[in-house]
């Protein structure tokens, strides 16, 4: 339920409900465990919750435009969830069950995910169309869900091709959550070559520019350190000449080909909000997404910029939207200001639940949440509390030592 609250089509069909059941679920298991809950991690968990509230509070209450309390509300619910869960697993007496549990869960969703790639080729004819207030997609029957929108087929020596999506609205949240269990297999479990290989195998059916990317680093950073240099360095060239090969041609695609207005989109989203935030720097325009669509439609960047980025072989051509953000980090900074922002990223590199190769997995996270819309939902959420949670936590535990 926390991987599908962030980018699960369950969520996108049927959001409160599933919100109801998630955290339903949560309070059950607390019951259930029959260990009661420690006071240390309860307590840290409460202020933790206040503290995060009372950020958003200051943020409805500050910002530079009118905010809808439906909105905040929505982000209170979420909060309350993701602490809820947040507390679930750090009362746990293993500490990498958290991990465990992901690990596992992410498996589900490569196979699912391979399943749902092939099965295209078969019942692309049977398919039904689902449709809610922000949002379509084809199933078959509930088992399989494909992407409706423009871009989502590719046409690689002739045959068409369906980004793979799996059980989420976007192929780059997918790759998301794959390449986080590539990273889970090589940092924490078992190299298993063959998992490893599904793994990549359906990165590459996503089809995804940043997944790619991710990939490539990772395949990088962990043959150079399982390896001696001579043969990491072997094993980078056979691997990395055609996988570069294949990233450039994305690449290529989404920038000067086809792709160009989901590029525009992006480049956009990068811009845009840093200089919305520029204007607003301490409290931002506040995060009501209706809201803010309005101000990006009627805010123009008044700048050089594209002398800039001409230097890198660029050039924005969109000056202005009206669709929210892909960009969640730069939202929020737009959103929020630069001293909240600011404060939950440092948070969110701070966090305690992922510990070995820290680096890789900060840009797995960062990179996936600079190109979908998803820092503020649950699953990357739990790690901006993980950050608050551990400073509290050490705050309150030195303090009992002192007395």
């Amino acid at each position: 339920m926390l991987i599908s609250s962030t980018g699960g089509l369950l969520f996108v069909f049927n959001r409160n409900n599933s919100f109801l059941i998630f955290a339903s679920l949560i309070i059950f298991s607390f019951f259930y465990i029959g260990k009661g809950l420690k006071k240390s991690v309860y307590y840290s968990s409460l202020v933790t919750f206040f503290v995060v509230l009372l950020l958003f509070g200051i943020n409805f209450l500050s910002a530079t435009n009118p905010q809808s309390l439906t909105k905040y509300t929505f982000f209170g619910i979420t909060i309350f969830t993701t602490i809820l869960t947040l507390l679930y697993f750090n009362n746990q007496g293993d500490k990498n069950v958290f991990i465990n549990s992901l690990y596992f869960v992410l498996k589900l969703v490569l196979f699912q995910s391979l399943l749902s790639f092939f099965a295209y080729f078969f019942v692309n004819d049977s398919l039904a169309l689902l449709t809610s207030k922000y949002h379509e997609s084809f199933t078959y029957n509930y088992l399989f869900y494909y992407s409706v929108k423009t871009g989502s087929i590719v046409n690689l020596f002739g045959l068409d091709i369906c980004r793979n999506s799996g059980i989420f609205w976007e192929p780059g949240i997918l790759q998301a959550y794959l390449n986080i269990l590539f990273f889970l297999e090589f940092s924490y479990f078992k190299r298993n070559k063959k998992l490893l290989l599904l793994i990549f195998a359906a990165i590459l059916t996503t089809y995804s520019t940043t997944g790619l990317l991710l990939l490539m680093i990772q395949l990088i950073y962990f043959l150079q350190k399982k390896f001696k240099k001579n043969i990491a360095l072997v094993l980078i060239m056979l691997i990395g000449i055609p996988f570069y090969l294949i990233l450039s041609a994305n690449m290529n695609d989404k920038i000067y080909g086809e792709g160009e207005s989901s590029f525009q989109k992006r480049l956009l989203d990068l811009t845009q909000p840093l200089f919305i935030a520029s204007q607003n720097p301490l409290t931002g325009v506040g995060l009501d997404i209706d809201n803010f669509q309005k101000v990006r439609e009627e805010f123009y960047i008044n700048s050089d910029l594209n002398d800039v980025l001409r230097q890198f072989g660029i050039e924005q051509k969109t000056e202005t939207t009206s669709k929210g953000s892909t960009n969640s980090v730069m939202y929020m900074l737009a959103g929020m200001g630069f001293p909240t922002a600011i404060l939950f990223m440092f948070m969110f590199i701070k966090q305690q639940i992922v510990k070995n190769d820290r680096f890789i997995w900060f840009l797995i996270t960062f990179f996936t949440v600079m190109s979908e819309p998803l820092l503020l939902r649950p699953f990357f959420f739990i790690f901006i509390l993980s950050g608050f949670f551990h400073f509290i936590y050490k705050i309150t535990n030195h303090k009992k030592q002192l007395v």
